[in-house]
C-alpha cells in the first residue's frame, strides 16, 4: 500500500558571513567542497530542492547587503532526511572547518520552517525567519533542531509569512 505525501515539507536556512571575499584563496577549500557536499546533499533521501544559481550553488545569490554573507536554503521531506544528511561523516568533517572560513554571528545563522510542498522558500523570506527566531525564540514559524515543531501546527508557520 503507498501512503500519499505530506502536504507538507521542511524549510531550512543556514547563513554564514565569509571571513574574506569568496575569490580569496583563505576559503578555496571551502569552494571546493561545495560541488561534492551539494552532490551529497541531492542524492540525499527526502531532499526535495535547494537554491541555486546557473553554476551551481547559491555563493553570488544576494542574501544581504553584506557581500561577504552566503546563504544555504533547502527543502526536505522531513526533519529525519536533514538530520540525516546535516550529521553524515562527510557533511560533518565538512563543517568542522566552519572556523577557518566564517566569522562568528551574533545572530542565530540556522533555522526551519514547514512549507507547503508545491512552495519554493526564497531568500527574503529565509531572512524573515531568522528574524522571528532572533526577536521571538522557537516557534512553528522558526525553529531549530532542538526545538522541534510538527507539519501539523501550519496556522502559526503560515500566518508569519
Amino acid at each position: 500500500m503507498t501512503t500519499s505525501p505530506t502536504p507538507w515539507q521542511l524549510a531550512q536556512v543556514n547563513i554564514a558571513e565569509l571571513k574574506v571575499p569568496i575569490s580569496h584563496p583563505d576559503v578555496q577549500d571551502f569552494v571546493d567542497g561545495l560541488a561534492p557536499i551539494n552532490a551529497q546533499a541531492e542524492a540525499s533521501s527526502g531532499f526535495v530542492w535547494r537554491l541555486q544559481d546557473e553554476a551551481g550553488d547559491a555563493t553570488q545569490i544576494a542574501y544581504d547587503p553584506n557581500p561577504l554573507l552566503i546563504v544555504n536554503l533547502s527543502v526536505w521531506e522531513s526533519a529525519d532526511a536533514l538530520k540525516a544528511f546535516t550529521y553524515s561523516p562527510e557533511h560533518l568533517a565538512y563543517v568542522r572547518r566552519r572556523r577557518e572560513w566564517f566569522s562568528r554571528l551574533a545572530a542565530p545563522h540556522f533555522c526551519m520552517w514547514w512549507i507547503p510542498a508545491d512552495h519554493r522558500p526564497t531568500p527574503a523570506e529565509a531572512r524573515q525567519r531568522l528574524h522571528l527566531l532572533k526577536t521571538h525564540g522557537p516557534s512553528a514559524a522558526a525553529f531549530t533542531f532542538s526545538t522541534l515543531y510538527s507539519p501539523e501546527m501550519p496556522s502559526a508557520a503560515s500566518s508569519h509569512t
